[in-house]
């Protein structure tokens, strides 16, 4: 019962955010009794908790497993981008946003779980990418992964600068994807990036 009510609370929080949805919506949409739901998470924070972890581990998990197919570099990073849109519902409602207000030791704990695992794959994806020169072997690989990342997990979720749903995850996504490659790529590089961009 625990594992069906962390997934039915995970896929209702992704839909309308985790201020949105009460312990009773979980309940009803489960058609058990909100006592059930307490048996297992003391309190909604712990099942806000529950879920995030979770959906983090699986989404760190399937991002694992895309960086270990040793795909092109730049097929790698469109791949991830679509893994995790896939499983994050595109944030429709926005619900890191809701998540970092009202439950911020969780978003704070969330952020620095994500960039450790995303240190470890950009810096791959990098070196990966010079040696295949598709990647400028100029570029340094510390300062742009940090770039990356911080842009990704900061500014890219700014509502004050891009606020929803004038901006959209996916847009923004695939512009600062298409923006960050365009300055690391080798003419090599370019012809493949094209090619992704025109097939999609």
């Amino acid at each position: 019962m625990k594992n069906k009510i962390l997934e039915k609370a995970t896929e209702l929080f992704l839909i309308y955010g985790f201020k949105s949805v009460t312990m009773d919506d979980i309940a009803n949409a489960l058609g058990i009794s909100k006592k059930t739901i307490y048996q297992h998470f003391k309190n909604k924070t712990k099942l806000v908790e529950g879920t995030t972890l979770g959906l983090f581990n699986f989404i760190s998990n399937g991002i694992n497993c895309i960086c270990a197919m040793d795909k092109n570099p730049i097929e790698e990073i469109y791949e991830v981008k679509s893994f995790a849109m896939t499983h994050l519902k595109d944030e429709k409602s926005s619900p890191i946003f809701q998540l970092q207000k009202y439950y911020p030791k969780i978003y704070a704990t969330l952020k620095t779980k994500q960039y450790e695992v995303m240190q470890t794959c950009v810096v791959r994806n990098l070196k990966r990418g010079i040696k295949k020169e598709i990647y400028r072997d100029a570029i340094d690989i510390d300062i742009i992964a940090k770039i990356y990342m911080s842009t990704l997990l900061i500014t890219l979720k700014d509502q004050e600068l891009f606020p929803f749903p004038k901006y959209t995850v996916p847009v923004l996504m695939d512009n600062y994807i298409e923006y960050h490659l365009r300055g690391i790529c080798t003419a090599k590089g370019m012809q493949y990036l094209e090619k992704i961009i025109n097939k999609n």
